[in-house]
């Protein structure tokens, strides 16, 4: 933020249009914010390199283990995250087939991955300039390299809102599970479920025999 705090380019507008400033002087004037864009470029450039090595990390290990099937959407992705996106917002009661990953999960995780190569190739083009040429040129130049970049921050901010919202309504437990791998069931529930060998739908069709007999 120490960047686009001491760069006034980041706008939504045109020409000499400006529909709305990102970050106004008023707004750096009331947080007593200096302007300190040497500092700001050197931990980006400092924190670049960990979260782009990570990031390449993770790819591999996706390929290799074949997490990658678990991840990435399918043909029936885009019908199914609808349902999802229904049954987040009350309308509808049922979900439809889970996994692992249930289809709007699948979707947001894959879009994840393509931003984040899209965030290293446009950050590689604005800061190499000269030497990546061609990558700058296949970007559309210096200027929408920086555009796209900066678009992609946002898009990952909303991101975050956006999961981080997802986790509170999930409860704790899940919020424990993402971290520790493993969910803790209730006591009582564990022994209702270990008390009853015969699964639920076996039973319901014993129960409708004996009630036609």
């Amino acid at each position: 933020m120490l960047i686009y705090w001491a760069n006034d380019v980041y706008k939504l507008g045109w020409g000499d249009k400006t529909i709305l400033k990102f970050f106004p002087d008023s707004f750096n004037k009331a947080l007593n914010i200096p302007f300190r864009l040497a500092e700001g470029m050197s931990l980006h450039f400092f924190f670049m390199w960990i979260f782009a090595i990570n990031g390449l990390l993770y790819v591999c290990y996706l390929l290799f283990s074949k997490e990658w099937k678990l991840i990435f959407p399918n043909r029936k992705s885009l019908k199914e995250a609808w349902l999802v996106v229904l049954h987040d917002l009350h309308i509808r009661k049922g979900l439809p087939p889970q996994k692992k990953y249930n289809a709007a999960q699948r979707i947001a995780y894959t879009g994840v991955i393509i931003m984040g190569f899209g965030m290293l190739l446009t950050g590689l083009a604005i800061y190499k300039p000269a030497q990546l040429y061609w990558l700058c040129a296949m970007l559309g130049g210096y200027e929408w390299a920086r555009a796209e970049h900066f678009i992609i921050t946002i898009l990952f901010a909303l991101f975050f809102v956006v999961h981080t919202i997802q986790v509170i309504l999930a409860g704790w437990n899940n919020f424990r599970g993402m971290v520790a791998g493993f969910e803790v069931i209730p006591l009582n529930k564990e022994i209702a479920v270990a008390s009853d060998p015969e699964p639920a739908q076996s039973r319901e069709i014993t129960e409708n025999k004996n009630n036609q007999a």
